[in-house]
């Protein structure tokens, strides 16, 4: 399929998938890459979760409360339960080390663990939408 809505859910993914790739990069260099990378664990996540959004044509507000976010989407599939957990650890990341503060970076389990939950959590959109779209096909 390539109509326009298609095409707009694909785009989310791809984004998500670029922010997953960029905390992958990040997770393996120089430490004080880690608040960098957690914060694209959540990025990688809200955007996931708006390309499934915008499959079911609901409009979400600007928000990077990935919880938010999540509980829309268990709505209309109830194995989007499985990744709260995720959205609860990984929605303070958009803030949490991105300004000066006393905690200044994740330390390294935190960050692979980050990564771990977006990865799973992403793997298992993508597994839902693909279904979903190829069901739209048939």
């Amino acid at each position: 399929m390539n109509d326009p809505k298609t095409q707009e859910i694909q785009l989310w993914l791809h984004k998500s998938q670029e922010d997953l790739a960029v905390a992958q990069l990040l997770v393996n260099q120089e430490r004080e890459y880690l608040s960098i990378a957690v914060y694209h664990c959540q990025q990688s996540l809200e955007k996931g979760l708006k390309g499934y959004l915008t499959y079911q044509d609901v409009p979400f507000q600007k928000t990077h409360d990935l919880t938010i976010l999540n509980r829309l989407c268990v709505k209309f599939d109830a194995r989007f339960e499985a990744v709260l957990n995720a959205a609860a650890i990984l929605t303070p990341y958009a803030t949490r080390f991105r300004y000066p503060s006393e905690e200044l970076e994740p330390d390294d389990a935190e960050a692979h663990a980050a990564l771990k939950l977006t990865s799973e959590a992403l793997a298992l959109i993508q597994q839902i939408l693909s279904e979903a779209l190829l069901r739209e096909e048939s």
